[in-house]
């Protein structure tokens, strides 16, 4: 009976603190009146010029900023067509395209060199640079290369590395 009625006691006072303060009857508590005058006006003109947030244009752009950004977007870039092309390949069958390896490899193959090449490396950019990238972060993982200059350094060369890397596979026959 006596929980029972400290349970009664609680809720009450819970039910009329909220409603006290939904009413602006707390002690503390300080009503603001705004009206459409120049008050209101200036306060307008004073958010206009506050800053959003710490964005991009306040800070000293940075390495570990780029492969960080571009990891995401290889990510995204990479995944988005994976899926649509597997939705696409289990259709394919029902709607009556054509998209097996086959038809695919015989219609990459009469293509120009110079457009095989550019295709080839478009595609193999995202590839590279996503799993050096996540190697390096992998790294990280484990507590390693995370000084300054280390990660500077590991930043340049996954991005020196993937363009290598992708020319070498774009530009292989």
């Amino acid at each position: 009976m006596l929980a029972q009625r400290a349970m009664q006691v609680s809720a009450r006072r819970l039910l009329l603190g909220q409603h006290a303060v939904s009413t602006g009857q707390m002690m503390g508590i300080r009503r603001t009146v705004t009206t459409q005058s120049g008050e209101s006006e200036i306060l307008i003109k004073q958010r206009l010029n506050r800053p959003v947030a710490p964005h991009l244009t306040i800070y000293e752009p940075q390495i570990t900023w780029y492969p960080s950004m571009f990891h995401r977007l290889t990510g995204v870039a990479l995944s988005g067509p994976l899926y649509l092309f597997s939705i696409a390949y289990l259709a394919a069958p029902y709607l009556g395209w054509h998209l097996e390896s086959t038809v695919l490899a015989t219609s990459f193959a009469a293509w120009p060199i110079a457009a095989k090449a550019i295709a080839k490396t478009t595609i193999a950019l995202p590839f590279v640079f996503h799993s050096f990238n996540g190697i390096r972060h992998l790294a990280w993982d484990l507590r390693l290369g995370f000084s300054k200059v280390q990660v500077a350094r590991t930043g340049w060369f996954v991005i020196a590395l993937s363009a290598v890397t992708s020319l070498y596979l774009g530009l292989a026959y």
